[in-house]
């Protein structure tokens, strides 16, 4: 009896190894369930969490009542079977792949483990007459596999802490050797990368500077950044900040430090979590109010979030701003083409105007270019220095990116989309000659405004595309709506729910000279499929 218990186990350990992979996963794109990520999306998505598993229990409790031992382990061998199967053989949809860190590699063994000891405990007290109880045990731990794996995070906690802080105290020590360091916070709602490479490019003319890779912007990835990437040799560390709650700005600085600080735009992005806008423009400005009394901060002139917001803080402010005439840094005669970007910028108290030009496309990076300007000349950079540099700027990834593909431009501006970039997306494809086809699936974290805003870009899409693919039929209704509002030809609205499906309607799609936006690319954990 127990021998067959045991290879009853094991192919049940084989299936949940693969299930808890896929549920730790999604786990990772919520963040470890911080702030209870994981669990609303769970809420949201019960048939991912619980799918394929409702049929054991059926099985099972039919079994109960007859009790049949024999045919009982043969079942159970045979649904375990056919589901590592279907996992097997399963379409995969996922964008971004599991990414297998430290921590996550703790998770998997930890989780492995807690399986490992009901198995063993359950093979010592197995008999004819308990099997039938302990393969419904076995069937319902399966079963909420997707909360059961939370109790590894909750073991592993203690772990993660001391690891956290190992880590947080290497890179605080190493950056307190860094006595010539210059710091630099860059965050707010939107555009934080894009301005993060853009000063890097910059600075990089003068001065040896380092920013924080990818989209490194928690505190674990700052300190990953500073342990792994820093050396003696670094005049500039460049900090990218994210946040998604108040204080989390607070924590981060408390980390690095900054001297510099600028807040690229204060927005609606990540409304769920801080509930209200003031909490944002609070949380944005926590970067500007840790600065010292000596240090520098940028603001944008044009954001009345900022323009609006009481600083505590007596540091010294530079004002960028293209439609404000009061500000310290201002782009005039700004001229778009599918080339690039042209425009004159003004200094205070001078009267001259320089011009620069850039690859890069649409009226946000002009403002992120003014951001790095404004800070390169307290820098003691020369203008030369400063056009040199903005004309190196090379294109982020996934932000405004022109593709080449045969006969078709890709304008990929797949990374997290927000109300304003998406716009400022749509005037750079309205500028392009031929036909236009818009690929998304809307915009998220927008909390209350979500469907206004995703309404509202839809109204947009009506004005510019010729052809719109949407992502996801329940996700995008409010973009629906908007097209609806505007009269667009329904039949040339395509509904689908996997991204890939979209290169091969494009193709179908395409006119002699096409042009397509992808505009945001969301997370696995928003797939419809």
């Amino acid at each position: 009896m127990k021998v067959d218990f045991l290879i009853s186990c094991v192919v049940y350990l084989v299936f949940v190894f693969l299930r808890s992979r896929e549920t730790i996963h999604m786990l990772q794109q919520n963040k470890y369930n911080a702030h209870k990520t994981y669990l609303k999306w769970l809420k949201n998505n019960l048939d991912k969490g619980f799918k394929n598993l409702s049929i054991v229990f059926l099985i099972l409790l039919v079994f109960l009542m007859y009790k049949n031992v024999g045919v009982l382990k043969i079942c159970f061998n045979l649904i375990y079977i056919i589901l590592i199967i279907d996992i097997l053989s399963g379409n995969n949809q996922n964008k971004l792949p599991l990414k297998y860190t430290s921590r996550v590699k703790r998770l998997i063994f930890t989780n492995s483990l807690t399986h490992i000891i009901i198995i063993v405990i359950m093979s010592m007290i197995v008999t004819s007459n308990n099997l039938v109880y302990l393969y419904l045990i076995l069937g319902f731990i399966a079963y909420i596999n997707s909360l059961y794996v939370l109790l590894a995070v909750l073991i592993n906690t203690p772990i993660e802490k001391f690891v956290g802080l190992y880590y947080k105290n290497k890179a605080k020590n190493k950056l307190k050797s860094m006595n010539n360091l210059k710091v630099i916070g860059i965050t707010g709602s939107y555009g934080k990368t894009s301005s993060k490479n853009i000063l890097n490019d910059i600075l990089n003319i003068k001065y040896n500077s380092m920013p924080t890779p990818k989209n490194f912007n928690t505190p674990f990835g700052l300190m990953i950044s500073i342990n792994n990437y820093l050396d003696k040799f670094t005049d500039v560390f460049i900090a990218e900040m994210g946040a998604c709650q108040e204080n989390d700005i607070n924590e981060l600085c408390n980390l690095v430090h900054p001297k510099y600080g600028i807040i690229t735009k204060i927005g609606v992005a990540h409304l769920q979590t801080f509930k209200t806008r003031e909490n944002i423009q609070k949380t944005k400005f926590e970067l500007i109010e840790n600065l010292p009394s000596d240090g520098i901060g940028v603001l944008n002139g044009d954001d009345e979030w900022q323009r609006n917001y009481k600083l505590k803080n007596k540091c010294k402010i530079k004002w960028i701003g293209i439609d404000s005439k009061d500000v310290d840094v201002r782009a005039t005669n700004i001229t778009l083409s599918p080339n690039g970007t042209k425009f004159d910028v003004i200094f205070k108290n001078d009267k001259n105007k320089y011009t620069f030009e850039t690859k890069l496309l649409g009226y946000n990076n002009v403002y992120n270019i003014l951001s790095s300007v404004a800070l390169g000349r307290e820098f003691g950079m020369s203008i030369e220095q400063l056009q040199t540099g903005v004309s190196k700027v090379k294109p982020v990834e996934h932000r405004l990116e022109l593709k080449r593909q045969g006969d078709i431009t890709i304008i990929d501006d797949a990374y997290n989309s927000n109300p304003s970039g998406s716009k400022m997306a749509l005037d750079v494809l309205k500028m392009m000659p031929g036909k236009h086809i818009v690929v998304t699936p809307g915009m998220i974290e927008l909390g209350d405004e979500e469907y206004e805003k995703n309404y509202e870009f839809g109204k947009y899409i009506a004005d510019v595309a010729d052809e719109v693919i949407l992502v996801g039929r329940e996700k995008t209704k409010p973009i629906q709506d908007g097209l609806r509002e505007k009269e667009f030809d329904i039949n040339k609205v395509h509904i689908i729910n996997d991204v890939l499906i979209a290169f091969e309607l494009i193709q179908k799609l395409k006119g002699r000279e096409t042009y397509v936006l992808l505009e945001n690319d969301l997370p696995d954990i928003f797939n419809e499929k």
